[in-house]
């Protein structure tokens, strides 16, 4: 079953909100990239504001420095979703962009490894069980109440942003086109120092120990939610139903524990694609236990090699 017209449309087989349009989309692939700009690419729920915060920080050396009534849409806007028609030109650099296209549909400069991306990827089961919570709270998306319902169209690519699989399985096994660096959301959440010196290493970004503690600080999971320039919570009430939820809710690693049933999960794990392509780490079910048993499928994947199955 396709998703409803009124929420979505597809455009070279990937699922859009009605908030963009193909002819926006396709123009994309001329939009021209400054050797400066930064992109935070995801499947949807995956630490995108998390990463939107934890990189805004890291530009501003670990303080607003200006920014402190500006919420994360103004400072890190979204790719395809070009809200109040802004004119992203005139951006000051560094220009910093959140997208969850995959990777055939990013500008050409980007696939000449012209600016800098990060990817950041997360459990598809914890993505899964966010993504259901999230579709009850905006307006934006179809409402799908049975869980089990929800759970087919998530893994038929039948939501925003199609199939997780193949968001993850393109990006990675393309990295060699862009100049792009990895990081999961389990990591952030077991060391998230240790994953703000990785960004800054990435971005060549030089931090002093008290900007990179300013930057942990504020960039917790929980301060973050609290904070309503970096939460979303000032979306309209005709875009975000608050009486049904927040923007951010746990951001916890394995809460689908607490949803999903046995036969769920089980239903889950037996796709073949799932364990033929998944990144070991994106199944730490624990902040320090790895619990999937393919344990070198996507770096085989990245490097063009074939899979041993």
């Amino acid at each position: 079953m396709e998703p409803p017209k009124k929420y979505l449309f597809k455009y070279k087989e990937f699922y859009f909100s009605v908030e963009t349009s193909p002819e926006y989309v396709a123009s994309l692939e001329d939009f021209e990239i400054k050797d400066s700009d930064i992109f935070i690419a995801t499947y949807p729920k995956s630490g995108t504001v998390w990463t939107q915060n934890i990189l805004s920080l890291i530009i501003h050396e670990g303080h607003r420095n200006g920014t402190e009534n500006v919420e994360t849409m103004e400072r890190i806007p979204w790719l395809e979703y070009r809200t109040k028609n802004r004119d992203y030109t005139v951006l000051p650099s560094p220009r910093v962009f959140a997208t969850h296209l995959p990777y055939y549909l990013l500008p050409r400069d980007l696939r000449n490894k012209r600016g800098r991306i990060i990817y950041v990827t997360r459990n598809p089961k914890d993505v899964m069980v966010s993504y259901y919570h999230f579709s009850k709270y905006m307006s934006t998306l179809e409402e799908i109440p049975d869980f089990n319902l929800f759970m087919e169209r998530f893994l038929a690519g039948k939501v925003l942003a199609s199939s997780w699989l193949d968001h993850v399985a393109g990006w990675y096994s393309h990295a060699e086109d862009f100049n792009i660096l990895f990081v999961t959301y389990e990591e952030m959440k077991k060391d998230l120092r240790s994953a703000v010196l990785k960004i800054c290493n990435f971005l060549g970004k030089k931090l002093s120990e008290e900007e990179v503690d300013s930057v942990v600080r504020q960039a917790t999971f929980e301060n973050m939610r609290k904070d309503p320039r970096a939460n979303y919570e000032n979306l309209p009430d005709d875009i975000a139903l608050k009486n049904k939820g927040s923007f951010l809710r746990k951001g916890t690693v394995g809460d689908w524990k607490n949803i999903m049933t046995v036969a769920q999960n089980e239903r889950f794990d037996k796709l073949p694609a799932i364990y033929d392509y998944l990144l070991p780490h994106i199944f730490i079910d624990s902040l320090s236990q790895v619990t999937h048993p393919s344990f070198n499928a996507m770096q085989q994947l990245a490097q063009g090699l074939p899979l041993r199955r």
